[in-house]
């Protein structure tokens, strides 16, 4: 048999075979909107102006999240939870720079934010520059650390990489004992926000202005990395991260690619650390840790690494956790655990991935097809938190004490003394205390006896929560039987069109 001779345009300089015009379109097209290699679909029917307004949504989202809470409750401990929000947001996205466009799993990543804030801290404390341009400081200091730290790591991918990152991540935390002067020790290195220039005449002390300038560079940043996100160089980082051989087989250089963007990464890592020093006006020795670095790894792969606004939503729910939910109950970091575990399992594509399947398969089947599936799902989900935060809040009080296991009682007394504690006078038109709070009292002690004598009877509990946990389960099966039906009649829909 006669072999087809490769034609002269297809051939590099050095004999290498470059992909035909025909291959590269059909590559480019495997690529979807967020800079991420996606699985062949077929081209979307809805018009040109519906695709652009449902390419924007996201950004809308995200800015109506970060604009009108403050307008809606301004309340200083709702500015902090947005604060270390927009942080996370941008701390994310850039991890997942490696994560989901280079395929390169990092331990280390926190050290690109602490180094950076740090940096940032030292400059403002020195020069008292504008604090408008600190995160773009913070930002350099972070991409020099990367230069010389991802020098390093880049020599191997894969596993090795992640070992190699980890391995500097703890020389950073080693060099921040050994070096207090620099680091700062147990103290850290603090800043005083105020004391730099004012801009039009804001300080930047008050948290509702200091709020502003972090939401302002959370925006600033999170453009620049989507439009980095669609330039050749992250094209050829999705192209190292599915096939390295065959890049290297074009002419690109796997090592080179990871190293510029691990550089890029560390870049706006540092720009994250640097909002998160304006916010608190500190940075510590914790910030380079492990922790911060498999935080933001866990953000990353709850919201997922496919689309763009993935991590954004897995920072979101992250500072949930460790904000609102952490105020009520030091068993956060375990309803953390269980959330990111069950994550994984039933979406690895992560809460992004889990809702562009859902709403495709809304457009598909439509709501009254699907209603009983999600009426089901949501149902099981109900019943599983009630028995798994009973359950989990006994074991805490059982551990730590009857407060922990009795904050909920707390909560649940004070929102009734919220309902009942106010009326609304016809006359004058204004709020004045009401003298109900006998009723509040009544049903405060009724819940706390309830929760108090559950926890009394370890027996009574196991019986209740193991009732309900048989509950959730039948609710479960149920749920997933609706949805094997729901999958059927898609593939049904899908072989029928498909013939058509």
């Amino acid at each position: 048999m006669s072999k087809r001779a490769v034609p002269s345009s297809e051939r590099s300089p050095s004999g290498a075979t470059k992909p035909s015009a025909h291959a590269q379109s059909g590559r480019d097209a495997s690529f979807d909107s967020s800079g991420s290699s996606g699985s062949s679909r077929p081209p979307s029917s809805a018009p040109p102006a519906q695709r652009r307004i449902r390419s924007l949504l996201p950004w809308f989202a995200l800015l109506a999240f970060l604009i009108v809470p403050p307008f809606v409750w301004p309340q200083s401990w709702l500015l902090a939870y947005l604060a270390q929000s927009a942080t996370m947001i941008v701390f994310a996205l850039s991890y997942n720079l490696l994560l989901g466009e280079t395929g390169l799993l990092s331990f280390g990543h926190a050290a690109y934010a602490g180094l950076g804030a740090l940096i940032a801290a030292h400059v403002f404390n020195a020069t008292g520059m504008p604090l408008v341009l600190l995160p773009l400081v913070g930002g350099i200091g972070g991409a020099l650390c990367g230069v010389l730290l991802g020098f390093i790591a880049t020599r191997r991918a894969g596993t090795a990489f992640a070992m190699i990152t980890l391995g500097l991540g703890e020389l950073v935390v080693a060099a921040a004992w050994t070096l207090p002067g620099w680091f700062g020790g147990e103290a850290g290195v603090a800043i005083d926000r105020a004391s730099g220039p004012s801009l039009a005449g804001w300080s930047f002390g008050p948290a509702r202005e200091a709020y502003a300038l972090i939401a302002l560079w959370c925006v600033l940043a999170s453009v620049a990395m989507f439009a980095l996100s669609r330039t050749p160089l992250l094209r050829l980082a999705n192209a190292v991260r599915d096939n390295p051989a065959r890049a290297a087989a074009i002419g690109c250089y796997p090592p080179r690619i990871r190293y510029g963007v691990v550089v890029l990464s560390a870049f706006f890592a540092g720009i994250a650390g640097t909002l998160g020093l304006v916010n608190i006006e500190l940075v510590s020795t914790e910030s380079v840790g492990m922790m911060r670095s498999g935080a933001v790894l866990i953000a990353t792969v709850i919201g997922g690494t496919a689309a763009f606004f993935g991590p954004v939503a897995g920072a979101i729910v992250l500072t949930f956790f460790s904000v609102a939910i952490a105020s009520v109950t030091r068993a956060w970091l375990f309803y953390l655990g269980l959330f990111f575990v069950v994550v994984v399992i039933a979406a690895p594509d992560g809460l992004a991935g889990f809702g562009a399947r859902q709403a495709a398969r809304f457009a598909a089947l439509g709501w009254r097809r699907c209603r009983s599936a999600y009426l089901w799902s949501v149902a099981a989900g109900l019943l599983w938190l009630a028995v798994i935060v009973p359950g989990v809040q006994w074991a805490y009080a059982a551990q730590f004490g009857v407060d922990e296991g009795t904050v909920f009682s707390a909560m649940l007394s004070a929102g009734t003394g919220a309902m009942v504690g106010t009326t609304i006078d016809p006359q004058a038109g204004d709020v004045v205390a009401a003298s109900s709070s006998a009723s509040a009292d009544v049903a405060a002690s009724a819940t706390s006896s309830l929760l108090s004598t559950l926890t009394a009877t370890p027996l009574r509990l196991a019986l209740l929560l193991g009732a309900l946990a048989l509950l959730a389960a039948l609710t479960t099966c149920r749920a997933m039987h609706a949805h094997a039906r729901l999958a059927a009649h898609a593939s049904a829909a899908a072989t029928t069109g498909a013939i058509r």
